[in-house]
């Protein structure tokens, strides 16, 4: 069984996987009428393949217990997706680089704290959604459309926190 301790999620540790959905440390431009300030860009929103549209949903998570025992990883190959807590929960981010198989020694778990979202690129592998300490409400923006948008890889793993 893989055993990973989570880190303190950043943008540079998760880059290899996609974008951390955070303002804090972003650039903004003032709307509406200087009442508003705009986080533009956050994320880049991928869509692949014929028929292709974006999806916007809510999820509502259960907590997980920790430390957290994974079975699998899934991806989807066609499309990014984001996860963008509501209330700031925490959660646990378990990925791999995208490829057919996956790296054991490729295999990352971050920590989030409370008010960072992530989008997993295209194709990269991660574990479901784990929620920590409390029921999760996640915006999430990912692919909808015709093909098959989702495999999983069985991996054993068992995350753990600091």
């Amino acid at each position: 069984m893989l055993e990973l301790t989570a880190a303190p999620l950043t943008r540079e540790a998760f880059a290899p996987f996609g974008d951390v959905i955070d303002t804090r440390g972003a650039d903004f431009f003032p709307i509406n009428a200087g009442r508003t300030k705009r986080y533009h860009d956050l994320a880049k929103v991928e869509t692949l393949g014929e028929e292709a549209r974006t999806l916007i949903s809510i999820f509502v998570s259960q907590p997980v217990e920790v430390p957290l025992s994974l079975d699998f990883l899934e991806r989807h190959p066609q499309g990014s997706q984001a996860f963008v807590p509501l209330h700031e929960e925490r959660f646990l981010v378990v990925v791999a680089p995208p490829g057919d198989k996956i790296d054991p020694a490729q295999v990352r778990a971050f920590v989030t704290d409370g008010r960072q979202g992530v989008n997993y690129r295209a194709g990269t592998w991660h574990a479901i959604q784990s929620v920590l300490e409390r029921e999760g409400e996640f915006l999430v923006v990912d692919r909808g459309g015709t093909g098959n948008n989702c495999d999983e890889h069985p991996l054993a793993v068992r995350v753990t926190l600091d």
